[in-house]
C-alpha cells in the first residue's frame, strides 16, 4: 500500500482514494501532492487532502499483456496473468485516474462511459513475508457498478 494514496473509510465512508485541493485555484491532484500547487496558473495556496469520489466513468481502457518492470511487484516464477486497465473519469473532481479492473473483469467486458466504483484490491500477496505471517500489498481496483463482488 502507498501511504495516503487511499483509506479503508473506517468511519463508514467506504474505500476512497485520497487526494489534495489547492484552497488557492481549487485544483485537485492524485496522487497526492504535499509540496504546491501543479496548477502553472496558481500563485500557491495551501493543500489540503480530500477523499475522491467513488464512482465515475470509464474514459479509456486497455489491457496490458506483459509483465511490467520494477518498481511493479510479481513472481517471476509464475505465468503472467494479463489485466485489463482502466482510465476513469472521477464524477466530482472531473480528473482521469489509472487502475486496475478487478480480477474477472477484461476489455471485452468495458465500455466507453461504463460507470465504475474504486473498491480494494490486491496487487500482490508474498505468503512468506516478515515472521512467516506475510505480506499483501493492497491498491485500489476499478469495477462496474453492475458487477458483483
Amino acid at each position: 500500500m502507498v501511504a495516503g494514496w487511499f483509506t479503508e473509510g473506517g468511519d463508514g465512508s467506504g474505500f476512497r482514494l485520497l487526494g489534495t485541493r489547492c484552497s488557492a485555484c481549487g485544483a485537485v491532484f492524485f496522487p497526492r501532492e504535499d509540496a504546491s500547487c501543479r496548477n502553472p496558473g496558481c500563485g500557491g495556496g495551501d493543500l489540503e487532502e480530500v477523499p475522491l469520489s467513488r464512482r465515475g466513468r470509464i474514459w479509456s481502457y486497455t489491457d496490458s499483456r506483459y509483465r511490467p518492470p520494477s518498481p511493479y511487484v510479481t513472481n517471476p516464477e509464475l505465468p503472467w496473468e494479463p489485466y485489463a486497465l482502466i482510465a476513469v473519469e472521477l464524477e466530482a473532481e472531473r480528473i482521469v485516474v489509472l487502475g486496475q479492473a478487478v480480477p474477472g473483469v477484461t476489455v471485452a467486458d468495458l465500455a466507453v462511459g461504463m460507470e465504475v466504483e474504486v473498491v480494494p484490491g490486491v496487487l500482490h500477496e508474498d505468503p512468506e513475508g516478515p515472521e512467516d505471517s506475510g505480506t499483501t500489498w493492497t491498491t485500489w481496483q476499478w469495477r462496474p457498478t453492475g458487477v458483483a463482488g
